[in-house]
């Protein structure tokens, strides 16, 4: 249903004698301009666990190595992060879980909309009842 539209990007990147450049163009590389930006580190349990109505992410591993599972209501992906010139796109109503975090991960993640608490569904149980609901 909405699993199909989350993906991989690639993040352009430039290599010298210096080291690597990387950089992303909203509404260019990413399908959405980006009016939230924070990251997670330290990570001492698995993240996520909730769907948001409104807002579509970019999940960048910045360092180290961690899953991303989606889950729409029929179906769920594993995504594995390790390398920061690959991202993954996370469009709205997916429910997602960040977990197997490496000691030393640290995840960035780029969102379309402002934090929003109103926004979230905490639960699968309630993630479902809502696509049960919804009418785009």
């Amino acid at each position: 249903m909405y699993l199909e539209k989350a993906k991989i990007i690639h993040i352009s990147s430039h290599q010298d004698s210096r080291g690597v450049l990387s950089a992303i163009e909203e509404n260019k590389d990413i399908p959405f301009a980006i009016k939230r930006i924070f990251y997670i580190y330290n990570i001492k349990d698995n993240r996520g666990k909730h769907a948001l109505k409104d807002t579509d992410e970019l999940l960048i591993p910045m360092a180290g190595s961690f899953t991303v599972r989606l889950n729409d209501k029929n179906s769920s992906k594993d995504f594995l992060l390790n390398d920061p010139s690959h991202a993954l796109y996370v469009p709205r109503l997916i429910f997602l879980e960040l977990f197997n975090f490496s000691k030393d991960a640290v995840c960035l993640v780029l969102a379309s909309e402002p934090h929003d608490l109103s926004q979230y569904l905490h639960t699968h149980e309630d993630y479902v009842s809502y696509l049960d609901k919804y009418k785009p």
